[in-house]
């Protein structure tokens, strides 16, 4: 499960995301930000937070530490946005928090370069999961400290949203023309010959264990939360197989590929590069 902390502070809201996360501070004295079970997205965005952080980890994929943050509501009375106020009073109870990560920036293509190999295991991980939010247009991707970071995974397992039609929408494939690395070459095969190997029924269910129950308890047409573990963990599992067949790309960028992995050294030249 989760390790769960308790916020102490709303600090301010995060504006560029759809369901207004906002940063807080916790009782462990660390700074998250904080995706709500209030929000219109609902529970199962959290979910997916959860079981795609997890499996990211696990396949050596960086990823912020998630945290249980349990709120007050009564940390919104100060607040003078009425839709802040709002979202903290709908949200008493068990969140998400996401660790927040001082000074990090916003993937940019045109700053920094991703080798072959990282950019196909992203690739492949985002078929996995099914992510339609990994586009240029929205990379959600974070560089810090010299390291790509993957974020804002709440728009992935879309079945989950209507579980009969699940292991038909599971099978689809992969359109990754629009992906945010897909102008660097991913090498999909590469990344599915080291991972997918890696992706068992028990490696699944570890994962799916960690989802608070409160956010599974009450979902239509299962008697437990282990029941719908065990469904994301039968949807998943054979996608992973072969999923790297049904991966649809565009031709790679040859002006972003020609320069060097990670930032550039000269910002002026390395623009030019790709004019």
């Amino acid at each position: 499960m989760l390790r769960e902390v308790a916020a102490t502070r709303y600090v301010t809201p995060l504006r560029e995301g759809g369901s207004l996360p906002g940063v807080v501070e916790a009782d462990d004295l660390g700074t998250y930000a904080m995706k709500f079970t209030g929000a219109g997205q609902g529970r199962k965005t959290l979910v997916a937070e959860v079981l795609c952080a997890g499996l990211a980890r696990r396949l050596g994929l960086r990823v912020p530490e998630l945290a249980g943050l349990v709120l007050d509501p009564v940390l919104g009375l100060g607040e003078p946005d009425p839709e802040v106020q709002e979202l903290l009073r709908s949200s008493g109870g068990l969140n998400l928090g996401v660790e927040f990560l001082p000074g990090a920036l916003g993937f940019d293509a045109l700053a920094y370069t991703v080798d072959a190999r990282e950019a196909g295991r992203v690739v492949w991980f985002d078929a996995l999961v099914n992510n339609v939010d990994r586009s240029w247009r929205n990379p959600n991707m974070l560089v810090w400290q010299g390291d790509l970071w993957l974020i804002d995974h709440g728009a992935t397992l879309i079945w989950h949203h209507n579980w009969p039609t699940a292991a038909a929408s599971a099978a689809r494939p992969y359109d990754a023309s629009d992906h945010a690395l897909a102008p660097f070459a991913p090498d999909v095969a590469a990344a599915a010959r080291e991972l997918a190997p890696r992706v068992t029924a028990s490696l699944l269910t570890e994962v799916a264990a960690e989802v608070p129950d409160t956010w599974l308890t009450g979902e239509p047409g299962f008697d437990s939360p282990d029941a719908v573990r065990d469904a994301y963990v039968a949807a998943l599992l054979p996608r992973a197989r072969d999923i790297h067949q049904r991966v649809t790309l565009g031709p790679p960028d040859q002006r972003l590929r020609a320069r060097p992995t990670g930032w550039p050294t000269d910002t002026g030249p390395a623009r030019e590069a790709v004019r």
